[in-house]
């Protein structure tokens, strides 16, 4: 049986993620109380925040942002979305 918590983004009970996804404290507060649907919101987040602001995970400064914005994200109601940015439909 899946793994349930009340996800703090989608304020919902639902499925749970199956490991911490991140290390650290921050990676366990994920765990226990992100859902998987809310975390694969941020995965596609993420994405777009790269390849809009040409991040890359090798340097800290782009670390330390993606962190901020993941935070945002998922606990505080969402993230920056990149200037100009419009969604391909």
């Amino acid at each position: 049986m899946a793994r349930m918590v009340h996800c703090a983004k989608l304020n919902k009970e639902a499925e749970g993620l199956e490991r911490p996804p991140y290390p650290g404290e921050l990676g366990q507060r994920i765990f226990d109380s992100i859902s998987k649907e809310a975390w694969d919101l941020w995965v596609k987040q993420q994405t777009i925040l790269m390849n809009e602001h040409r991040l890359t995970p090798i340097d800290p400064e782009h670390r330390k942002f993606l962190q901020q914005q993941m935070e945002e994200f998922l606990f505080s109601g969402g993230s920056e979305m990149p200037v100009g940015f419009t969604p391909k439909i």
